[in-house]
């Protein structure tokens, strides 16, 4: 919700009959209302219990909760998915979605151990064939060690990038005292649009989830959802057959 023009945004959402959105990055009354009057589905992205509960006042129909190993923009808080999935379900009722870190089976089961009602998945669908991300930003993606990643301009909105030339300059006008306009000045505009979609891989952004390290290959959105539910469903049925804990 901040970017410009949100106006004409949310207009041409009701306009067009837009059945389910998410927003995020700015106060959920703003427009969770004005949305439900025409049976818009609302959902909230926050990084904090005080923010869910903020977004399940102002009449959101669910919450996506999204831990600090998250790619894109990110909360100060640096809350880690484990730690603030249950804390976030134990303080509101309606439906929770959990994000960051998730990219498999194993990781979609966990989330629902934590308490989670379901899982939003981005930095793994980065890499799928039907993606619109430049195809050298999928192979940076690809290419990604752990520790690759890391989140910064925390003054502005944080972001978790990986390493390149633009996240280099960034590190050094901080090291030289940068103010927040010398870092809005850095940034400019359209950085993400130039790394992330022009395939820019010095000057733009890149921004990518820490699960970068476990993505290799680019696979089908089709593969991608089976290799979920499958691994799911592998790592389900362990679990199941876990002896109970005695003391």
């Amino acid at each position: 919700m901040l970017y410009p023009d949100i106006d004409q945004h949310m207009a041409i959402i009701v306009e067009e009959g837009v059945r389910v959105v998410f927003t995020s990055a700015g106060n959920p009354a703003t427009w969770t209302a004005r949305l439900k009057e025409h049976d818009i589905t609302v959902v909230h992205v926050v990084s904090s219990v005080k923010f869910a509960r903020k977004a399940e006042a102002a009449g959101v129909d669910a919450v996506v909760a999204e831990g600090f190993e998250a790619g894109g923009h990110n909360g100060r808080e640096e809350t880690t998915t484990m730690v603030l999935i249950p804390m976030v379900r134990d303080a509101i009722s309606v439906p929770l979605i959990a994000a960051g870190g998730i990219s498999d089976g194993r990781s979609m089961l966990a989330a629902m151990a934590l308490g989670a009602d379901g899982v939003q998945v981005g930095s793994r669908f980065v890499c799928a064939e039907e993606s619109s991300a430049h195809p050298d930003f999928k192979q940076r993606v690809a290419d990604a060690g752990e520790g690759e990643t890391l989140l910064t301009l925390k003054e502005i909105t944080p972001v978790r990038l990986l390493r390149n030339k633009f996240f280099d300059d960034v590190q050094s006008a901080y090291s030289q005292g940068a103010t927040i306009d010398d870092l809005k000045a850095l940034l400019g505009r359209g950085r993400a649009k130039k790394g992330m979609f022009e395939g820019d891989l010095s000057e733009g952004e890149l921004e990518i989830g820490q699960v970068a390290a476990r993505i290799n290959q680019t696979l089908s959105a089709e593969a991608i959802v089976d290799s979920i539910m499958t691994e799911y469903e592998v790592a389900r049925m362990r679990l199941a057959h876990l002896k109970p804990f005695t003391a």
